[in-house]
C-alpha cells in the first residue's frame, strides 16, 4: 500500500495550505511514481491475495470486474477534498465509504459477492491508509497545529457568545425557584363547584380531585405499518395529561365543563414540580388577556397580564430566554372564552409567538366549534378533542367526591349510605347517567345528592333549578347563617338574586364575552335595582354586587376590577331566561348559527311557554332550511337536540323538527357522531340497524350509541356486534368502558368475533371477563391496570399478541412470563417502566415499545432466535446502534419513530444485514448524510418508509435495492422529482397523508416512476 503515495520530505508540514490527501498519492501531480495502469496491476494484486487459500468468494470470471473496481476506487483519492488529518479523524471504514462515493460507485455493476469481496479489500486498504498517515513524521506536528487552531476558533466563539448573552448574576435560577412554587400551589387546588357545604371544603387538591379523561385525535400514519402489523381498538385516544408527550403543540376542543381547564392546572403543577422535564409553564388564560391594555402580551409581559404578584421582580428577559431555549410550556386556556372578533388577532398573536420562539410546547383548548377545523394545522398543531367522561370515570369521581368529603363530614356513615345509593342511581337511571358526562356536572349531581339527603331531580333544567337554589338559597338558610334585619347584612332570597344575576349573564351573552368590569356590572345591578326593591332597601349596586360575589357561589372576581360567572353552563342558562322573559324569539333563531349560542338556545326552550316553544323550533326550522352546508345541519340538529327539554310541545312541531334532522341519520363520520350523540337518546329512535349501511357508517352508528352511553344505547349496540368489518368490531370493543363491565361484556364483548380484532381491557374486572370467556388470542390493555392483576387476568398462554398502553404503574413485565404463545408485543407510554428481563425467554416475533424511559437495556433480547421485528419509539443509549442494540439478532423489520435516534443516528446500522424493511417516521432530529450511508450498505433492504418533508428528501446514494417506499406525512409541496434515480427498482410507492391534509394534487405525484415497474400508488387519509 505504500506505492500510493509519494515519499515524505523532512520537517512537520507547516505551510499555508493545509496537507491534503490529493497532494501526496503517487499518481497525480508533479512526483508521479505510478500511473493509471500501474494502479491497476496493485489492485490485481491485492485481489490475488486475497483469493489465496479457502473457499473462493467469488467466481474467476469476477476477478478482474473487483480488481478494475477497486482501481477506480483507490483512484478517488486524488479527488478527496480532504487533508490527512481530517482523514484518520474520519475511520477507516467511513473514509471507504467516502471513496466508494467520491468514485461514482464503481462496484454498483458487480454480483453480490463480488460487491462484498470489493467492501472488504477496500475497508483493509483504508485501514492501512490511515495506519500510513499516522506514521508520517509530519503528522504529530500536523496534528497539533491543527488542534491549536480550532482550539483558538472554539475560544473565540465562545467568548462572543458570552458577550452577546446577558449576565444574569444566577438571578434566572432564584427566580425560577420562586416561580415554579407559586404556580404549583396557585393552580395546585381545584374547585368543583358546588361541593362547598357546610361540611365539606369549597376547593380540593389537585392531586385528589384530577381525574384523567381520555382525548381523540389523529392515528399515527406508520404505527401498524410493519409485515402482519395488528388492527388495534380506537388507536387515536390517549389520556388527555398526555397529548404533550406526544405532540409538542395541541389544539384541544372540549365541551363546557369537561375539564379543560382543570388539564391546564394539571400540566402546570406536574411542569412546576419538575415531572416534565425542564419545562417552564405559563398559564394564559385568554379572557384574561384579551382585557389587558396595548393588546396581548409578549413573554416578558406574561406573568404581569395573569397577575403573578411579584411580576416586576423578574429578571430582565427572563421570559425570552426560558423561551428560546424550548424550555417553556405555554398553556392558552379558552379561546371560546373571547369575542370571535379577538380570535383571529390572538391567532396571528400565537403564529408570531411560534415563530420567534420554536421548540417549545404548546396548549391550547377551545369548545369544539368556537374555531374551524384546522384552524391551528398551518402552525402544526395537532388538534384532539376530549371525549365524555365514561361510565367507569363517572363512578371513580363519585368515590373521590364523597372520599374528600368525607374528611369533614360529622356522620361518615351517612355519607358512606350516599355514595353507595347514587353510585345505584347513576347506573340504573338513564336521565341522570346522561347528564354525569363532565366533571362540572358530576360535581353538581353529588353535591345536591348530598344536600337533598338522597334525593335527585330529573332533567337538566330540573337539576339547574335544584343546583340554583342549593346555591343560592338553602345552602345559608339551612346552615342559619344569615337573618334577615340583621344589622350591616344583605339577605336575599333566591328570586331577587335570579333576577339580578341573569341579567349579567344577558349582558356578556348579547356581547360575546366571558368576563366584564366591576364598574359596567354595578352599572347593569342598578339599572335592576329600581324593580326590586327588597334588594334596592338593603345598599347601593356595589354592595349588591359584593353580596353576590362572596354568596351567590356563582360569580367570582378572578382579578381585581373584572367579573365573571363560575362556570359558562350556568351563564348560558340565566341569560336563556332573561332572553325568554324579554321576548326575544328572534334575536335566539339568529344568535343559534353561533356555536355559543347553542346551549343558550336549548335551554330558553326549557324556559319558555308551549307556546313560545313551538315558534322558536318553528323559526329555527326555517333558518336550517335558509342556511347550507354544515350550519344548517348543525341548526337542525340543534332543533333535535332541544326538543329533550319541551316537556310540552305541539305534536305537529316535534314531527316536522325530528323529520328534519332525519336527513342527518345515519351519520358517516366520528365528528358527525359526535354532534349526532349530543342530542341525547331521542336520536338512538332514528339510528338504523347495519343492513344496508356502509361500513364506514356502521362504524359511525356505533360511535353515537356509545357516546349516549344508556341502557337503550345497549340495544343499538347489540346489532351490530357481528358486524364483519374489523372497524366496527373494534370499535364496539374499544367502548366496552362507557357500560357496566358485566353486563356490556354478555351483550357484546361475548358476541364479537374474534378475526383479526384486539379485545381492549381498561380495567382488571374486564381483563378478568375475558379470561372468563375463555381468554382472547389479541388484547389490549390501557390505563392503571395492577401488574398482578394482568398477571391472572390474562391466564397462561392464552394470548399471543398483546397491547400495554398508559400503564404508569408498571415498573417491570414480569405479569408475563406465563405467556409462553406471546408472538406480539407493544408497551407503549409506560412512563416508569425500568426492566425488560422478563421478555427474554418469550417466543417474541414483533416487538414495539414506545415512550417508554430512555435507556432501557436491550441486551436481554440477545439470543433471541424468534425476534425478527423491532419497533422503537424511546431513545436509544450508547453512541451507536452497535452498541444500543443486540448484534446477534436477525431482524427483518425495524423502525425508529420520535426521538429514538437522538443519541445513536444510524450509526452501526449496517450491521444489521438481514433487514428487509426499515420505518423512519416522525423523528425528531433529522438524519444526516451519514446516516444515509448506512442505510445504502443493507444488501437486502427493500422497503423503506420515511418522512421525506422532514428529512428534505434523500441525502444518500442511490438505493437500487428499495422496491417499496412509503412516504409518510406527505403534504403535497414536497419536491419527488429525484424519486426515479434515487430509487430506480421501485415497483410501488405508498402515499400517507399528513393528518391535516385530505387531498393530494395529482402534480405533487407527477414525478414518480410510471413504467412496467410501477405497480401503484396508493393514498392512505
Amino acid at each position: 500500500m505504500k506505492k500510493l503515495f509519494v515519499r515524505e520530505g523532512p520537517g512537520a508540514a507547516l505551510v499555508d495550505r493545509p496537507v491534503r490527501v490529493s497532494g501526496l498519492v503517487s499518481f497525480r501531480g508533479e512526483r508521479r511514481t505510478l500511473d493509471r495502469a500501474a494502479l491497476g496491476r496493485l489492485a490485481s494484486a491485492l485481489v490475488a491475495e486475497a483469493l489465496k487459500g479457502g473457499e473462493r468468494p467469488v467466481r474467476a470470471d469476477e476477478e478482474e470486474a473487483v480488481a478494475l473496481a477497486l482501481a477506480d476506487t483507490l483512484y478517488a483519492l486524488g479527488d478527496l477534498d480532504m487533508t490527512d488529518v481530517q482523514a484518520v479523524e474520519l475511520g477507516h471504514e467511513a473514509l471507504a465509504a467516502r471513496l466508494s462515493t467520491t468514485g461514482g460507485h464503481p462496484e454498483r455493476d458487480l454480483s453480490y459477492d463480488a460487491a462484498l469481496l470489493h467492501a472488504r479489500l477496500l475497508a483493509t486498504a483504508c485501514l492501512h491508509i490511515v495506519h500510513f498517515f499516522t506514521q508520517r513524521s509530519s503528522f504529530v506536528a500536523r496534528t497539533l497545529v491543527e488542534q491549536s487552531r480550532r482550539q483558538g476558533e472554539l475560544i473565540a466563539k465562545v467568548d462572543q457568545l458570552i458577550a452577546r448573552t446577558p449576565p444574569t448574576g444566577g438571578t434566572d435560577t432564584a427566580f425560577e425557584r420562586r416561580y415554579l412554587p407559586y404556580v404549583a400551589t396557585r393552580h395546585g387546588r381545584l374547585t368543583i363547584y358546588g361541593i362547598d357545604l357546610a361540611e365539606s371544603p369549597d376547593r380540593w387538591p389537585l392531586d385528589t380531585a384530577y381525574l384523567s379523561l381520555q382525548a381523540l385525535g389523529p392515528a399515527e400514519d406508520d404505527h401498524a405499518a410493519g409485515p402482519g402489523a395488528p388492527h388495534l381498538t380506537s388507536p387515536g385516544a390517549l389520556p388527555a395529561e398526555l397529548a404533550l408527550t406526544e405532540h409538542d403543540r395541541v389544539l384541544l376542543r372540549g365541551v363546557a365543563g369537561s375539564g379543560k381547564t382543570t388539564l391546564v392546572q394539571w400540566l402546570a403543577v406536574t411542569a412546576a414540580r419538575g415531572e416534565r422535564g425542564d419545562r417552564v409553564p405559563f398559564v394564559l388564560p385568554l379572557r384574561t388577556l384579551v382585557r389587558r391594555p396595548g393588546g396581548l402580551p409578549a413573554p416578558d409581559a406574561f406573568l404581569a397580564a395573569v397577575h403573578v404578584p411579584f411580576h416586576a421582580g423578574q429578571p430582565d428577559g427572563w421570559a425570552d430566554r426560558v423561551l428560546a431555549t424550548g424550555r417553556g410550556l405555554l398553556l392558552v386556556d379558552g379561546i371560546d372564552e373571547i369575542p370571535e372578533r379577538e380570535r383571529e388577532r390572538t391567532r396571528r398573536w400565537l403564529r408570531d409567538l411560534l415563530d420567534v420562539y420554536p421548540g417549545n410546547q404548546w396548549l391550547v383548548t377551545s369548545r369544539p366549534s368556537a374555531v374551524r377545523e384546522n384552524w391551528l394545522a398551518a402552525e402544526g398543531f395537532t388538534e384532539l378533542a376530549l371525549t365524555s367522561m365514561s361510565q367507569d370515570d363517572v363512578t371513580a369521581f363519585i368515590e373521590r367526591w364523597h372520599t374528600a368529603a368525607q374528611a369533614d363530614a360529622p356522620d361518615p356513615d351517612r355519607l358512606e349510605d350516599y355514595r353507595r345509593s347514587l353510585l345505584d342511581a347513576v347506573r340504573t337511571k338513564p336521565d341522570l347517567g346522561r347528564l354525569a358526562t363532565n366533571p362540572l356536572m358530576c360535581g353538581l349531581i353529588c353535591a345536591l345528592h348530598r344536600d337533598r339527603r338522597g334525593y335527585l331531580p330529573h332533567g337538566r333544567k330540573e337539576l339547574y333549578d335544584a343546583a340554583l337554589s342549593m346555591l343560592l338559597a338553602r345552602r345559608d338558610e339551612e346552615r342559619d347563617m344569615f337573618r334577615p334585619g340583621e344589622p350591616g347584612e344583605v339577605f336575599l332570597t333566591e328570586l331577587p338574586q335570579i333576577q339580578l344575576l341573569q341579567r349579567l349573564a344577558y349582558w356578556l351573552i348579547r356581547n360575546g364575552q366571558s368576563e366584564l368590569d366591576r364598574e359596567r356590572a354595578e352599572r347593569i345591578v342598578a339599572d335592576v335595582l329600581p324593580s326590586l326593591p327588597v334588594a334596592a332597601d338593603q345598599g347601593d349596586a356595589g354592595r349588591i354586587l359584593r353580596h353576590l360575589l362572596v354568596r351567590s357561589g356563582l360569580l367570582r372576581e378572578p382579578a381585581a376590577g373584572t367579573v365573571e360567572f363560575v362556570h359558562r353552563t350556568f351563564q348560558d342558562y340565566l341569560g336563556a331566561r332573561a332572553a325568554v322573559e324579554d321576548g326575544d324569539f328572534g334575536l335566539l333563531v339568529r344568535g343559534a348559527v353561533d356555536e355559543q349560542w347553542s346551549d343558550v338556545f336549548r335551554m330558553a326552550v326549557a324556559h319558555a311557554r308551549p307556546r313560545e316553544r313551538a315558534a322558536l323550533l318553528t323559526d329555527l326550522g326555517a333558518a336550517a332550511q335558509r342556511a347550507e352546508g354544515a350550519t344548517g345541519a348543525r341548526l337542525r340538529l340543534l332543533a333535535l337536540a332541544s326538543l329533550e327539554h319541551a316537556s310540552e310541545l305541539d305534536p305537529r312541531v316535534r314531527a316536522e323538527t325530528e323529520r328534519d334532522a332525519a336527513a342527518l341519520i345515519p351519520p358517516r363520520t366520528t365528528e358527525e357522531a359526535r354532534a349526532l350523540a349530543s342530542v341525547g337518546p331521542l336520536a338512538l329512535e332514528l339510528l338504523p340497524g347495519p343492513e344496508g349501511l356502509a361500513d364506514e357508517e356502521a362504524r359511525a352508528v356505533v360511535v353515537t350509541a356509545s357516546l349516549i352511553g344508556t341502557e337503550a344505547a345497549l340495544g343499538v349496540l347489540a346489532r351490530f356486534r357481528g358486524h364483519p368489518a374489523l372497524d366496527v368490531r373494534a370499535q364496539l370493543s374499544w367502548s366496552w368502558s362507557r357500560f357496566p363491565t358485566r353486563r356490556y361484556g354478555e351483550e357484546i364483548i361475548g358476541h364479537l368475533p374474534q378475526e383479526e380484532l384486539f379485545f381492549s381491557a381498561r380495567s382488571g374486572e374486564q381483563l378478568r371477563f375475558l379470561r372468563g370467556l375463555g381468554g382472547r388470542r389479541s388484547v389490549q390493555l390501557t390505563g392503571r391496570i395492577p401488574a398482578d392483576e394482568i398477571g391472572a387476568g390474562l391466564g397462561p398462554g392464552s394470548t399471543a399478541e398483546l397491547v400495554v398502553r398508559d400503564n404508569d404503574e408498571l415498573r417491570d413485565l414480569s405479569c408475563l412470563s406465563g405467556q409462553h404463545r406471546l408472538v406480539y408485543l407493544d408497551v407503549n407510554r409506560c412512563s416508569r417502566l425500568e426492566s425488560l428481563a422478563a421478555l427474554a425467554p418469550l417466543p417474541l416475533v414483533r416487538l414495539s415499545l414506545d415512550l417508554v424511559p430512555g435507556g432501557l437495556d436491550l441486551s436481554v433480547l440477545s439470543g433471541s432466535p424468534t425476534l425478527e421485528q423491532l419497533d422503537l419509539g424511546m431513545p436509544l443509549g450508547g453512541g451507536s446502534l452497535e452498541e444500543a442494540l443486540p448484534r446477534d439478532l436477525t431482524l427483518r423489520y425495524l423502525r425508529f419513530t420520535k426521538d429514538a435516534l437522538a443519541r445513536t443516528g444510524l450509526r452501526g446500522l449496517h450491521r444489521f444485514r438481514s433487514l428487509r424493511q426499515l420505518s423512519l417516521s416522525r423523528l425528531t432530529t433529522a438524519l444526516s448524510p451519514g446516516d444515509h450511508e448506512e442505510v445504502a450498505r443493507l444488501p437486502e433492504l427493500e422497503h423503506l418508509h420515511i418522512d421525506w418533508r422532514h428529512n428534505g428528501g434523500w441525502q444518500g446514494p442511490p438505493l437500487p435495492g428499495i422496491t417499496h417506499l412509503r412516504l409518510n406525512n406527505f403534504r403535497g409541496t414536497e419536491d419527488l422529482s429525484a424519486v426515479p434515480a434515487l430509487f430506480p427498482a421501485l415497483r410501488s410507492v405508498t402515499v400517507v397523508h399528513a393528518p391535516d391534509v385530505t387531498e393530494i394534487p395529482a402534480a405533487a405525484l407527477a414525478h414518480l416512476p410510471r413504467n412496467r415497474s410501477f405497480e401503484r400508488i396508493r393514498r392512505v387519509v
